[in-house]
């Protein structure tokens, strides 16, 4: 009975943003990017200076909007239930499953993920986040019968973590109303993946591998 209920969540929510889409409307959870490029310098040439060398990070995901809400991640035994919407750890934003591509090995407390592309997703607690880098395949629409890729984070299963992170809750001292992941704190060794919806904020700091 979940699970069908679960199923017609999802299809309710691919409908409407299809029909938005039909009618040149907004989605109502917008793609976003999140991008750098590292490791380059600066050089002189014909047309001015121009950075060469570099390496991308970049991560697309959803970006959910409060709409009004207020508390949106809950709190005590129903924390982070409103957001995982039946799914086992957050799609860390809407819609189709969040996505990191590095060409740059990322070092997370001593533990490297290696250069590729990988899902992303979190799994909420109160006290503290983890970060969760998987091998799981993501679906462009969503596919019931597809077993191999998911849809946002609905069948979600451990066996293909990659490499999982704990982040740092902090306070905003304002109310973040559309979900942001962002690159801050970037130097030449590193620098943190953050994350920023409502009044929370949680980051996971990285250096740079070979």
């Amino acid at each position: 009975m979940r699970r069908t209920a679960l199923l017609l969540g999802v299809v309710l929510a691919i409908v409407v943003g299809s029909l938005a889409l039909a009618r040149g409307e907004r989605q109502p959870s917008p793609r976003g990017t999140a991008a750098t490029e590292v490791g380059g310098k600066y050089v002189k040439t014909a047309e001015g200076q121009a950075y060469q060398g570099g390496k991308w990070i970049e991560v697309d995901y959803g970006r959910p909007i409060l709409r009004g809400r207020q508390n949106v991640f809950g709190m005590g035994a129903e924390y982070g239930k409103a957001v995982y919407a039946g799914a086992p750890v957050w799609r860390a934003g809407a819609n189709q499953s969040t996505r990191l591509k590095t060409e740059v090995p990322l070092v997370f407390g001593g533990k490297t993920l290696p250069a590729g592309e990988y899902s992303v997703f979190v799994d909420l607690k109160e006290r503290g986040w983890t970060l969760i880098f998987s091998s799981w395949s993501a679906q462009q629409t969503y596919d019931e019968k597809n077993t191999k890729a998911l849809w946002g984070a609905y069948g979600y299963t451990p066996d293909k973590d990659v490499l999982r992170a704990p982040m740092t809750l902090g306070m905003l001292p304002f109310s973040m109303d559309q979900f942001t992941i962002a690159l801050v704190d970037m130097t030449p060794a590193g620098g943190k993946l953050a994350m920023m919806w409502d009044k929370t904020m949680a980051a996971a700091p990285f250096t740079f591998g070979r």
